[in-house]
């Protein structure tokens, strides 16, 4: 069967709807953090299909065929790839949505699909196990693995030498609410508070607050008895939410003592009422690392963000590269 120049078995081509479906999830885990489950359905129920189809191929193809070109890869696909992206899920490795990609990627390519682009016959360097999402697998950990130095040398070209350029980039305050990662800027000299910034946005919409006016009444905000009577709810943290804020930050309270000396606080910003507050745990977040994060973005006008790319991207990329390549570990190696 032939589909645009690119000569495959039927199973085969439908394996390539996976390339946008990844593509766009990639993108939008990006923007937002947050794909829908609902994407995963429909590809792994294609992904079990497939391999009953090609399952059944095998086996009318005689011993040879069944077992070492479709049992052993398939079982190291669905015996391996599969309990460790529950795994590293289970011990918060990766997020959820990634280990839904890689499940999908198990069933989908549990053996290396062949295809005829022209005279060429993609992908080249193939595992000699033929376990195709394992081949996936190692090419977006190589891609993971390159993001850092990718970061670092962007970060180098504009002249930012830190102990945080293969970690970070430095992010203006004013765009901090709409970015996404952890917050790597603390006032004691640039050591990782690690407040994620889905749980500061929590945080403002909690208190009704925006940054800038959190920036502007410091000192009256880092008072708990600012903190209002009647919390907003916190929504997730997504940065496309539509919290119900005034946007104003009214503070409830006074702050009687004037003199800096004197404003020491048992709780100061609120931190630990915010999270005793509300369902969950933000993230993670401690009080401390929320305070610090706070008062950072107080005084800072640029502080230091771990970008903190989703998984998805590298499988994403791991795949296309999988499709016109093969395993990039293998073909250096050989």
């Amino acid at each position: 069967m032939s589909l645009s120049g690119v000569s495959a078995t039927g199973a085969d081509l439908l394996r390539l709807v996976a390339v946008p479906v990844f593509a766009w999830a990639a993108v939008r885990d990006v923007r937002t953090r947050r794909v829908s489950s609902t994407i995963w359905i429909p590809l792994a129920l294609l992904g079990v299909v497939l391999l009953v189809l090609d399952g059944r191929t095998a086996w009318h193809a005689g011993a040879p065929v069944w077992t070492s070109e479709f049992l052993l890869p398939a079982a190291i696909s669905l015996g391996f790839v599969v309990p460790f992206a529950y795994l590293c899920w289970w011990v918060g490795g990766f997020g959820a949505a990634d280990g839904k990609a890689l499940l999908v990627l198990a069933l989908l390519f549990p053996t290396a699909p062949q295809y005829g682009v022209g005279s060429w016959a993609v992908p080249v360097a193939t595992s000699p196990l033929g376990a195709f999402s394992f081949t996936i697998l190692t090419n977006a950990v190589l891609v993971a693995l390159a993001i850092p130095f990718a970061l670092a040398a962007r970060n180098a070209a504009a002249g930012r030498f830190t102990r945080l350029m293969f970690v970070g980039r430095p992010v203006d305050w004013d765009r901090v609410p709409t970015t996404h990662g952890k917050l790597l800027s603390a006032p004691d000299e640039d050591a990782g508070g690690g407040l994620d910034l889905d749980a500061l946005r929590m945080y403002l919409r909690w208190r009704g607050l925006t940054l800038a006016a959190v920036r502007e009444r410091a000192d009256r905000v880092r008072d708990p008895a600012t903190l209002p009577a009647a919390p907003n709810p916190p929504t997730d943290g997504a940065v496309g939410a539509r919290p119900r804020t005034d946007g104003d930050g009214a503070l409830e309270g006074t702050s009687p003592m004037s003199s800096p000396d004197l404003r020491e606080y048992d709780d100061p910003w609120g931190a630990e009422a915010f999270l005793e507050d509300i369902d969950g745990t933000a993230y993670g977040t401690t009080p401390t690392e929320l305070r610090a994060g706070l008062e950072a973005l107080a005084t800072r006008d640029r502080v230091w963000v771990s970008p903190g790319m989703p998984f998805l991207v590298p499988l994403a990329l791991g795949l296309v590269i999988a499709l016109a390549y093969g395993d990039v570990l293998l073909g250096t190696l050989l």
